[in-house]
């Protein structure tokens, strides 16, 4: 790795977390597969390659499928990390056909176009009631009263959580996502094993209980299709429904506050935004394209694979930059300036191929019931004080964002 890649890219400084896409620039400019040695990856920052490795079956999320750790030159994992990686490992964003097939198969079916557009009138009714309760206070913070509530809600909702136990769900939610980060503290790994351990044991005494009594719910239904015949371990129930709550609304969440944070930065396009609410939907695209809140996704090399004449070698790491590829200037025009009316936006914040976001239709509906309702119910909504972001890289947000109804 040459000096000049350690210096574009640092994911732990926090000038380069401020505002990455100039480093990103950088990368794109030196070539299109960078070896990073802190990390033992192979940056991809553009957005033709992010696209097609995406698709790419030389690829894969895991390699456990068809080598050992050894086999493959890796070392496993710390047993203390193991209730990590058995709830992790058996989701189906970090496996591959045929049990990745299997799985998505089956959760699908709660994501259906016509599923999802049931759900849009109680999306709608609890975005206005959270920002009404915003706008009675006068001010608050948009993350802790809009941004996390909205989509914790939804997704809970659709897989039968209680009321009373879904305030569990997000401080389990981010201390799991915290081993997701590039090279995790052994305090973040700690608190993600601790989590993982117990949103597990909730989860097997929630599964338990619908066996006896099931509902109208997710977890209910995939029981009964493993009844069924569709085999479906209780591991894989598990492992599923959490990943269905951690992704069902990190995305949302960051998206929002990420969103309303560039907005206050662009008071001309925030200006445009309030005087025309049918640009919500582009503002929702774009918006999740210009502070991309999944900013790094990453694939283990299964056979040798060779971009632009450098030979990636299996057993590598391929890190795809997907900040960086929706501000590729051979796509996008103007990345770099937020324009709400952008219709040609193939950003890949949603990733792409078999990995491709299953639950985007529903987080696109959120994100425009919160945009609308805050839109109309606050229109003068303005920043009460500067932010400050999460010490994170791969998943892009914001410890909170205070705002006054004006």
């Amino acid at each position: 790795m040459s000096d000049a890649v350690r210096l574009a890219f640092d994911p732990w400084d926090p000038a380069f977390l401020a505002d990455p896409y100039p480093a990103y620039a950088e990368l794109r400019a030196r070539g299109r597969v960078l070896y990073y040695e802190p990390t033992d990856q192979w940056l991809v920052p553009r957005h033709a390659d992010v696209s097609a490795l995406l698709r790419e079956r030389r690829l894969g999320r895991t390699y456990l499928h068809r080598f050992s750790h050894e086999e493959f030159g890796r070392t496993p994992p710390p047993a203390e990390h193991e209730p990590f990686h058995t709830l992790n490992d058996h989701g189906m964003l970090d496996l591959e056909p045929p049990d990745h097939t299997r799985i998505r198969r089956l959760v699908s079916k709660a994501f259906t176009p016509r599923t999802v557009e049931r759900l849009k009138p109680y999306v709608e009714q609890l975005a206005g009631d959270l920002v009404a309760r915003l706008v009675e206070a006068g001010r608050g913070d948009l993350l802790t009263d809009v941004a996390e509530p909205l989509p914790v809600a939804v997704i809970a909702e659709m897989l039968g959580i209680p009321d009373g136990d879904r305030p569990l769900l997000r401080p389990w939610s981010a201390d799991i996502c915290g081993m997701y980060e590039l090279n995790p503290s052994a305090e973040a790994a700690a608190r993600a094993v601790r989590a993982s351990v117990e949103f597990s044991d909730y989860l097997r005494d929630l599964i338990a209980a619908r066996r006896k009594v099931p509902g109208d719910d997710l977890i209910s239904g995939l029981i009964a299709a493993h009844d069924e015949g569709d085999r479906l371990t209780e591991q894989e129930m598990i492992s599923t429904a959490v990943l269905l709550l951690n992704a069902g609304h990190e995305a949302t969440v960051n998206a929002t506050v990420n969103g309303w944070w560039a907005l206050f930065r662009n008071p001309a396009q925030l200006a445009a935004l309030r005087a025309d609410h049918s640009l919500v939907p582009t503002a929702v695209e774009e918006l999740m394209r210009y502070d991309t809140p999944l900013q790094l996704f990453e694939r283990w090399v299964l056979d040798d694979i060779e971009i632009d004449g450098t030979t990636v070698p299996r057993g590598a790491e391929i890190a795809m930059l997907f900040g960086s590829a929706n501000h590729d200037p051979d796509v996008f025009d103007a990345p770099d300036r937020l324009d709400l009316t952008r219709r040609d936006n193939p950003h890949i914040s949603f990733s792409a191929g078999i990995h491709y976001c299953i639950g985007a239709p529903l987080a696109r509906i959120e994100l425009a019931a919160s945009m609308r309702a805050l839109l109309t119910q606050a229109p003068a909504l303005t920043l009460a004080a500067e932010p400050e972001r999460k010490p994170n890289f791969v998943i892009r947000g914001l410890k909170g964002l205070r705002v006054e109804v004006g």
